[in-house]
Order: structure tokens, then sequence, then C-alpha cells
């Protein structure tokens, strides 16, 4: 099969011919239609994850999928083969990946893509929504709260507004550009801060008591703690958490992603109802992967989509 790889420890990514994979007990086998780039990947790609997990070479970049199910291993139950489905890869060491033709994943992972959902779409939900989903849970906002999110223009950002806007926060979104301006407003953003220009200033014009909570996905952590009221909530998907907040008076929350397929399953549904939006800036094919590592580097605005099949 073809397959986007990394060949060897900080090796850069690029397509190569991989054997088929093969169901085993307990997993199917996915024929991967779309996937998407995470900062995951890129930490890969860098060799930074070498610190936190084994890596079997050559590594299949990509965690997140969406597919049809064409072999069923042994032992499976509730699937059956042409069925849609999406989710993220996870297995340990780190070597089976989404940017090939084909991944083996375990059936207990597995959400089912609803009806109506392209699965374009599908295939940049997983890690995304998932990450945005623990992140809004974290802070846990009240209707009235502010929330300020720092990279909301991203993937794992712009579903952050809207489930927050969703709960009745009124969302303070860093933007740089009119587009990502425009953007954070659509999915509910009630405030706009352009974070290269007297950033401090413009938050505390709409919050001049401190916002009630951040949600970290991009910028410096103690620039923004500090925006925070006093007993304000920090949640961080970058790993700062409460022993680098010590002294401050607020709680600190360091989250990952929750890869619940029930939970990955209602957010889905609620893309199909309209009710959340999952931007993607550019959608690019198995051999374009390369240049999307690069432009993904430079910031997005929303999510970079890779067809696969």
């Amino acid at each position: 099969m073809r397959a986007v790889i990394s060949a060897e420890l900080g090796g850069a990514a690029r397509l190569a011919e991989l054997e088929t994979p093969s169901a085993g007990p307990d997993e199917v086998r996915v024929k991967v239609a779309s996937s998407s780039l995470n900062g995951f990947d890129t930490a890969v790609v860098s060799g930074y994850m070498a610190s936190f997990m084994e890596h079997r070479f050559p590594v299949v970049l990509g965690r997140d999928f969406a597919g049809t199910i064409d072999q069923v291993g042994p032992g499976v139950g509730g699937y059956a083969e042409g069925e849609r489905v999406f989710g993220v890869v996870l297995g340990f060491p780190l070597q089976a990946g989404a940017f090939g033709e084909y991944v083996v994943v375990p059936a207990a992972s597995l959400a089912r893509v609803p009806e109506g959902l392209d699965l374009t779409t599908a295939g940049v939900l997983g890690l995304a929504g998932s990450a945005a989903e623990t992140a809004v849970i974290a802070i846990d906002p009240q209707p009235g709260d502010t929330v300020l999110v720092a990279g909301a223009t991203g993937g794992v950002g712009c579903i952050v507004v809207q489930l927050a806007a969703a709960r009745g926060a009124v969302v303070l979104a860093t933007a740089s550009s009119p587009q990502g301006a425009e953007l954070v407003r659509r999915l509910g953003a009630a405030h706009v801060i352009d974070y290269r220009h007297e950033f401090i200033p413009q938050v505390a014009a709409v919050a001049p008591g401190g916002v009630r909570a951040v949600v970290h996905l991009a910028g410096e952590p103690f620039e923004l703690a500090d925006l925070l009221a006093p007993g304000g909530r920090f949640t961080s998907l970058l790993g700062v958490g409460p022993d680098q907040m010590l002294g401050r008076d607020l709680v600190a929350v360091p989250v990952n992603a929750v890869l619940a397929p029930a939970a990955m399953e209602r957010l889905a549904g609620e893309v199909r109802a309209g009710r959340v939006t999952v931007p993607v800036q550019r959608v690019y094919e198995l051999d374009e992967v390369p240049q999307a590592f690069a432009d993904f580097a430079g910031g997005t605005i929303g999510k970079l989509a890779v067809r696969v099949g």
C-alpha cells in the first residue's frame, strides 16, 4: 500500500510502498478515505515524541482516519465489512498510522460516521474534536463567563470556540488576520483579540476584572494566566499544569484528548446537524502530505485534511 512515513528518528515525511496490514483478533482493517494533519504528527517528524514512546520504523504518520471497514478480525462483534467509521490511531509502540491506504485498529476504538456526514469531515474530527471537548469540560464555562481561547483559529481552537459559546460563555478568541477574525466571529466568538498588537489591553478592555477561564492552545502561558480573574480556570493542551502555576490564584488543569467512541459519535452528530462546524483550510492528496507539513508550520485557519482514497 501507499503510505506517508517517517523512516528514522527526525526523518522527514515521505511517500513509500509498504505491505498492506491484516486485521488480527478484536481488530478491523479500514480502507482509509481521509485523514488530517495534527500537531502530534509534526512532533513525531521532529523526533520530539521519542522521549515519550517507543518508535518502530518506518512509522506511518497520521492519527485521524475515516473510511470503510474492509476486513473484520476474529472475535469482533457489532461491525461488518462496508460500514463507514472514523477515529484516531492509538496503537503503541508508534508504527501504524492513517496516512496510508489501510489501517488496522481495535474495533473497540471505532466510532460510526453518521448518515449524511461526508468522510472528509469525519476524517478531520477525531483528535481535534476530542481535544476541544476535553478542554471545554475542564474549564466548565457557565452562561456569561468570559473565556479566552488562545490559538482559536487552529483545528482544536475552532471547535473550542463553538462549544464554549454553545454553553453561553462570552468567548474572546485570538486571531492575527482578517480571515481568522471573520472565522472565529462566525463560529461564535463575541470578541476578537489580535495577539500581535497590545494583547493585554485588548483583553482588559473586555474583561477589566480578568477573564473567568483560559484555554491555552498557543502562546505564552504565563502571560495568559495573568489575564485570569482570581480563582479562574486555566487549561492547556501543551503540557502546562499546576506545577508551573504555583503561587497563582487559579485552577490549572492540563488535559489530553479523551478519545471515547461514544463522545466522538455524539460530536459527529452535532456536526451532521450543523450545530458544530469543522473548518477545512485545504485538502491534500497523499503525495502532497510533505507540503502539508510545511504549511502547518506556517499556521492554519482550521484543519488541513488529507484525501487518502
